[in-house]
C-alpha cells in the first residue's frame, strides 16, 4: 500500500494536468494583425482641427511678489491663530483634569 500511494498521487497529478489544458493547437502563435491594431489605431491622422477656447484665454496678469508674499503672511497668521487655539484647549483640557494619585 505505500508504494502504491505515490504512484496513484503522480498518476492523478497527471490527469489534473491535462485537465487543465485548453482546446486550442498549441502550435499556432499570435498573428501580428491583433497585436499592433491598438498600435495603428492610436497613430491614425487626426481629421478634426482644434478650435480655440474664449473662455480659456490666459489673460490674467501673473502674479505679483508682493501679493504672493500677503497671501504667504495670511497662511502664517491664520496657522498661528490654529496653534494659539489648539494651546488654549490643551491648557482648558488640562485644568479640568485633576491628577490622580
Amino acid at each position: 500500500m505505500i508504494k502504491t500511494a505515490p504512484l496513484f498521487a503522480l498518476a492523478t497529478a497527471a490527469l489534473l494536468l491535462s485537465a487543465c489544458g485548453s482546446a486550442d493547437d498549441a502550435s499556432t502563435e499570435a498573428s501580428a494583425d491583433t497585436v499592433e491594431m491598438p498600435a495603428d489605431e492610436a497613430l491614425a491622422p487626426v481629421a478634426q482641427e482644434p478650435v480655440a477656447d474664449p473662455a480659456a484665454t490666459a489673460t490674467d496678469a501673473p502674479a505679483t511678489d508682493a501679493e504672493t508674499e500677503a497671501t504667504a503672511e495670511k497662511a502664517a497668521d491664520a496657522a498661528a491663530n490654529v496653534a494659539s487655539e489648539a494651546a488654549t484647549a490643551a491648557e482648558e483640557a488640562g485644568a479640568d483634569k485633576e491628577p490622580s494619585q
